[in-house]
């Protein structure tokens, strides 16, 4: 119910990360993709009071072929005296049968919980890029203009575009070149409090492209976007770009499923592309 959204919303915002306005933590609750989900996931009440709260953000993908069901744990946050019903939230989500379950941003303890109850961590070896001012290249475009991109995306990158293109947090870019594009979806992250990178979610198109044209992404992302370097992980770009160094502990990311590969896991329809912070 709309009044169960908002009174999350605000607890998110006061107990989990102010930064994040009410209303941005609603955009949360609400995606803009079509959908029926069952819920938006679950609240611990006490005393007619919200104590904790455990977001799900629903998804419905083809992978290898087959049509999969996604519930991405997307925000978590209990009130620090009633830690010790954190896992009813969490096994209430996991109850619900026929899906496979992603968690793209646990923290602390999460991790370790996650693994008990089986999740397994995808591979995020990452390299931060540095992104340096780059010359132009005759016949190469790169693009952040809705119609641009809008006008050359097709099949699977069209659909995607069409339903993220209204999530607050994912920026669409695209290097044009001999009638080929690559695709992008980026967020921008902190690190150290510094909104100053961008993490790469969902690449589409010539991946021959994507790399040749890396050094261009690279310059317009620092130029266009106020990103000094990219957290390139090697499973989401396919290459490791140069002018760049292995992160010692990059950030977990986790999968709960015996249907899907972990290589054919991305970050779209999740918190990721919903909420900056």
């Amino acid at each position: 119910m709309a009044e169960d959204t908002d009174a999350v919303s605000r607890f998110l915002h006061r107990h989990l990360n102010a930064r994040v306005s009410a209303v941005a933590w609603g955009a949360l609750l609400t995606p803009p993709w079509s959908g029926a989900p069952p819920n938006r996931g679950f609240q611990l009440v006490a005393n007619e009071t919200i104590v904790g709260a455990y977001i799900a953000v629903y998804s419905q993908r083809d992978v290898d072929g087959e049509t999969r069901r996604f519930c991405n744990l997307a925000a978590f946050c209990v009130l620090e005296e009633y830690r010790g019903h954190s896992v009813r939230l969490m096994r209430a989500i996991l109850a619900q049968k026929g899906f496979e379950f992603t968690d793209f941003s646990p923290s602390g303890n999460v991790v370790a919980l996650n693994q008990r109850l089986g999740f397994a961590a995808l591979d995020t070896a990452t390299r931060l890029a540095l992104n340096v001012p780059y010359l132009p290249r005759r016949g190469l475009t790169i693009s952040d203009d809705p119609a641009v991109v809008e006008g050359i995306l097709s099949g699977q990158d069209a659909r995607v575009h069409d339903d993220h293109r209204d999530a607050s947090a994912a920026r669409h870019i695209v290097a044009i070149e001999d009638g080929e594009y690559c695709y992008l979806i980026i967020r921008k992250d902190r690190r150290k409090r510094l909104p100053l990178f961008a993490s790469p979610l969902y690449v589409g198109g010539s991946l021959d492209l994507l790399r040749s044209a890396w050094p261009h992404i690279g310059s317009h992302l620092l130029l266009r976007h106020g990103a000094v370097a990219t957290l390139a992980e090697r499973r989401v770009l396919g290459f490791t770009p140069a002018f760049a160094f292995d992160l010692s502990a990059p950030r977990a990311k986790m999968l709960r499923s015996t249907n899907v590969r972990p290589e054919a896991v991305d970050y779209l329809y999740s918190e990721l592309t919903l909420v900056e912070w």
